[in-house]
């Protein structure tokens, strides 16, 4: 049987291999500790959980418009004015199952083959491959610990080329944490706003997961770049909603358009029940968003200072979401206790989960070999067993 070239240049999603690898580790009788996955480990706030049952007491069980309920979209308007200043009318916005979704769908609807994506790295590890799908190319950008895994205006400027179509910025940022400032976005805007062919897909999922001092900023609001921001942002992690699967695009008409003619074809509407709970979410009470934000910002800093223990790593302090990304070079070319050369990211990730029974995810995934991720979206007892166990694991190498 042949699979189409389309399918065999796509990677397997890395997180969601180590996730299921951890599972059957742990489904075999051993302690695994799994850092690995991007899920709040909060349950779904009780007056959105109730929204949904009245959902289907009401019978909301027929297919959904295309673009969503209008009625959410509404409260999605409602809140990018109030939350981010922002004016989107419902007829700009595209709920999907997932802000993953509303990733792809405005990658498939704006990149013609031989585009150029600029993405910059660390990244999400789906940007590449929802570009390879479109037919595009992804130009990376890179940044380091050093830089508090932030680009620059002037790496920016220097990738942009007549064939740019389309630069993904994430803030907060998945991998690494970090937050852009309103200064960094405005000096960044400055220069994307000189190149009109080029759009910008602001993912924001991780909006509400914010722990600098300052609102989070979208780029969405600056003048140099107006009607030429396409925000995705969804339910997901702030309100812990990863199974319900909701999502939403906000941007120009056009794209809008654009993005419901291709769902029409290959989804239709998301769930007719996850959605009247999303605007329950919206509409509702922000007070359990806020305790959630404290959980991990307190977490963060638990995890900041036990891993900046770890032998061999070199760490910041992340601003938001929650991902520790450390450098692990210094680990790299040193041997475990058996005698097998740790030569990659991904040998010690693998080390650390057969000898610490600690599931991580090797940078490579994210474009930046040397480095791991560790997600801390789970409770304060486990952060300090895993860091624990790491560290002892990580001082046997020699």
């Amino acid at each position: 049987m042949q699979i189409s070239d389309r399918i065999r240049q796509l990677s397997p999603s890395a997180t969601l291999a180590m996730s299921q690898k951890s599972a059957e580790l742990r489904d075999a009788g051993i302690d695994i500790i799994n850092m690995s996955v991007g899920e709040p480990d909060f349950d779904t706030p009780g007056h959105i959980k109730e929204a949904a049952m009245r959902a289907i007491e009401e019978n909301f069980s027929r297919y959904t418009p295309v673009p969503g309920y209008m009625s959410l979209r509404q409260a999605v308007s409602r809140k990018l004015k109030e939350e981010n200043g922002l004016d989107f009318a419902p007829e700009q916005i595209v709920v999907g199952n997932g802000a993953k979704q509303e990733l792809c769908n405005v990658v498939l609807a704006l990149v013609n083959p031989g585009d150029e994506v600029i993405i910059p790295v660390p990244a999400w590890v789906s940007y590449v491959e929802m570009v390879k799908l479109a037919g595009g190319k992804v130009v990376t950008v890179h940044s380091g610990v050093e830089q508090d895994f932030k680009v620059t205006p002037a790496q920016i400027e220097a990738a942009i080329t007549p064939s740019t179509r389309l630069i993904m910025l994430n803030s907060p940022a998945n991998p690494t944490g970090s937050v852009y400032s309103r200064e960094e976005l405005r000096e960044l805007a400055s220069v994307i706003g000189r190149h009109e062919q080029v759009t910008v897909l602001a993912d924001e999922i991780y909006e509400h997961i914010n722990f600098s001092d300052a609102p989070l900023t979208s780029i969405a609001e600056f003048e140099e770049l107006s009607g030429r921001v396409v925000i995705i942002n969804g339910v997901s992690k702030a309100y812990a909603m990863t199974g319900w699967r909701i999502g939403y695009m906000a941007g120009p008409e056009e794209i809008a358009r654009a993005v419901i003619k291709l769902q029409g074809q290959y989804t239709s509407g998301a769930s007719s029940i996850a959605q009247k709970a999303a605007e329950a979410a919206y509409n509702g009470p922000r007070q359990c968003v806020e305790d959630m934000c404290a959980a991990f910002r307190r977490r963060r800093d638990l995890i900041v200072e036990l891993a900046s223990q770890v032998p061999g790593w070199e760490i910041n302090c992340p601003d938001g979401a929650f991902y520790l990304f450390p450098k692990v070079e210094g680990v790299l070319g040193k041997h475990t206790p058996e005698g097998e050369e740790i030569k990659t990211s991904g040998d010690y990730v693998l080390y650390l989960l057969n000898s610490a029974h600690v599931a991580t995810v090797d940078g490579e995934a994210f474009c930046a070999p040397g480095y791991i991720r560790l997600s801390y979206a789970l409770g304060d007892e486990d952060i300090r067993t895993a860091l624990t166990r790491i560290k002892e694991a990580t001082e046997k190498l020699s």
